[in-house]
């Protein structure tokens, strides 16, 4: 788990990547029609701009290298993340058997 929260760091430099997941999720949604996929496509829809006015120092003024909220964010991420491929396989699984 450390590994994948340390290579979510690459958001901090890259913030458009957010969209990556993002995209990724509204496709499997348009595929199983899960509302929890949708609300993962959503969670990384709402990080995406506030990286970018993180890293456009909108909303961090002057000294933004200590960076609390990501405690708090890359693990909400990374659980939506899960649960919305889980409620993907599930949906998935559930049609076809």
């Amino acid at each position: 788990m450390h590994f994948v929260l340390r290579s979510m760091a690459i958001l901090i430099e890259e913030p458009l990547l957010a969209a990556v997941p993002c995209g990724v999720f509204l496709a499997l949604f348009a595929v199983s029609r899960k509302l929890l996929v949708l609300v993962a496509a959503g969670a990384w829809l709402a990080y995406l701009p506030y990286e970018l006015a993180m890293k456009l120092r909108i909303l961090c003024s002057g000294e933004c290298n200590i960076r609390v909220d990501l405690l708090f964010l890359y693990p909400a991420l990374l659980v939506v993340s899960v649960v919305g491929l889980v409620a993907f396989a599930v949906g998935v699984f559930n049609r076809h058997a």
